[in-house]
């Protein structure tokens, strides 16, 4: 059975990606690709992390732990006029290799509105550099976020084409986590030479 770890990047308390998060891991536990025991949620809204450097580091030791263990990372990045917000920009200040390196994350972008492309576009440029995650070509955008994935039953159309789409999205991340997990296990993260990446 796999590990995820989905981390919810508002600094908000009940956020509408606190929301998103909740719905993806109770999805990948419906569709059997994990359990309760096998999945962890990471509410930064909820569980802050002080601002990178910090000379403690609040519970971000908690935080290492589990997307140590994981196999595969959701992220989720809401827009905060036109970029990502500030709470999933910070975590990959401290989220390194030992947490991240060359595991398949799967990016999702929120908006209350028509956006949410914006932070997809930004952690792809810059949210992989030095923890290596492994993006996947395939991401969800999250529009309206208020509207959708509030009830069992999608309430509109939209609703109903997200859901369907998180369902493909979450099936490709489950078969790279499969398919990374020896590819990870043969590299030598130990070099210091290469600590960052380029």
């Amino acid at each position: 059975m796999l590990n995820f770890a989905i981390v919810a990047g508002s600094s908000r308390i009940n956020s509408q990606s606190t929301k998103i998060a909740r719905y993806l891991r109770q999805r990948l536990i419906e569709l059997q690709h994990t359990s309760a025991a096998q999945s962890s949620l990471i509410d930064l809204g909820a569980g802050p992390l002080p601002l990178w450097p910090a000379e403690h580091s609040g519970p971000w030791s908690q935080y290492a732990e589990q997307l140590q263990a994981a196999d595969a990372v959701i992220i989720i990045a809401p827009e905060w006029h036109g970029m990502a917000g500030p709470a999933i920009k910070n975590f990959f200040l401290y989220a390194g290799k030992v947490e991240l390196a060359h595991k398949p994350g799967l990016l999702v972008g929120v908006s209350s509105g028509g956006g949410g492309a914006y932070p997809i576009s930004e952690l792809r440029a810059s949210g992989y550099k030095n923890c290596r995650l492994c993006y996947l070509p395939e991401h969800l955008i999250v529009r309206h976020a208020e509207s959708v994935l509030n009830e069992a039953q999608a309430s509109s159309e939209d609703d109903r084409r997200l859901r369907a789409r998180s369902d493909y999205a979450l099936d490709i991340l489950v078969k790279y986590a499969r398919a990374l997990k020896p590819v990870r296990e043969s590299i030598d993260m130990g070099n210091p030479a290469f600590a960052n990446g380029m």
